[in-house]
């Protein structure tokens, strides 16, 4: 072969090689790119400062959507354990669902929406309770303290919203009911 064909044959080989690892390249920083907006957007659901657990969540496949869901559930079990959802009770609601970052019109407030103007069916509830116990031993104890509290917290703010019978008084003994069981799926 010729100086000039060997050349050309050389400079084919680097091409295909280069071209090829550069399409490598260029899907792993894809792949990272992804990666981190779930990360982003897992956070955003969360809230919780722990990188760790954001991670770990990842890892065990949990999306942001499946987060969300995890976390709206419990609110709306709380808002309808009275058999009707109250005005204030709908409010702090939407201003949970706000701070996770559900943008009116989306699917997920969509998803809400149908939540608050008909009760959760027990089929969603069981479906919560068995994925939530299904996930919980995988979590550490640390995680699974810092999911309850902010669960907890949040469904304790929806029963507190409605003010009570009436307006007065707080939680109502129902509301109290929901709240346990909520506390103890998220204790097993």
């Amino acid at each position: 072969m010729e100086p000039s064909g060997l050349h050309s044959a050389a400079k084919a080989l680097e091409d295909a090689f280069f071209a090829r690892e550069n399409a490598r390249l260029l899907e792993q920083l894809r792949a990272n790119a992804q990666k981190e907006e779930r990360r982003q957007a897992l956070r955003a659901v969360v809230q919780v400062q722990d990188e760790q657990l954001i991670d770990h969540l990842l890892e065990l496949g949990l999306g942001p959507e499946t987060v969300l869901a995890v976390t709206l559930v419990p609110l709306a079990m709380v808002a309808w354990a009275d058999g009707a959802i109250q005005a204030k009770e709908r409010e702090a609601i939407l201003r949970a669902a706000a701070e996770k970052g559900i943008v009116p019109g989306s699917i997920a407030q969509q998803v809400l929406d149908s939540w608050l103007s008909q009760a959760p069916s027990a089929k969603l509830v069981d479906a919560w309770k068995l994925y939530t116990q299904t996930i919980w031993p995988s979590l550490t104890p640390h995680e699974r303290e810092e999911i309850r509290e902010v669960g907890l917290e949040r469904a304790r703010g929806v029963a507190e919203a409605a003010g009570g019978f009436l307006g007065l008084g707080g939680v109502t003994a129902k509301e109290r009911a929901v709240l346990d069981e909520l506390a103890k799926v998220l204790t097993a």
